[in-house]
């Protein structure tokens, strides 16, 4: 699986750790940052969601202090669709109703081994469909009607 990463300076070390984790069984495109130095969220949530609503990468993972700048940068491109999650029944959740194709994870607030828990569920995690698929629809619509036109 072709897997997108990308973070800012408080996500940068678990960026790091949960990189090598998962090189041992996907390809994985490092979107930044490259250091603990400050820099702007927004600038890599962007990269990343636009990777994955192109179709370049299978799924997406975002980290910053707390994910939810990263979340909702990401959320702001067409196609992608982030979840913030702390915990494993979020990431599964995440998968199984909403179709979320990017996790956004606190650095923060979660360890590396949590982290990892966390995002194999994400990984294998597929969506239900059914009555998800009828919300999930409706999600679609609301994205393609608003044509992002509010200040």
């Amino acid at each position: 699986m072709k897997i997108v990463m990308g973070a800012d300076h408080r996500g940068y070390k678990l960026k790091e750790e949960l990189k090598k984790y998962l090189e041992k069984e996907h390809e994985i495109i490092d979107c930044g940052t490259n250091s603990t130095a400050s820099c702007d969220y927004p600038d890599f949530g962007k990269k990343v969601a636009e990777i994955v609503a192109k179709g370049e990468a299978h799924k997406g993972i975002l980290i910053c202090g707390s994910g939810i700048g990263m979340s909702i940068t990401a959320n702001k491109v067409k196609g992608a669709y982030c979840a913030l999650c702390w915990d494993e029944k979020l990431a599964k959740r995440a998968r199984q109703h909403n179709n979320a194709n990017i996790i956004a994870l606190p650095a923060d607030f979660i360890d590396a081994e949590k982290a990892k828990k966390m995002i194999e569920i994400f990984l294998k995690t597929e969506f239900e469909g059914g009555r998800h698929e009828r919300r999930f629809n409706k999600i679609k619509e609301i994205e393609k009607s608003s044509g992002g036109n509010y200040a």
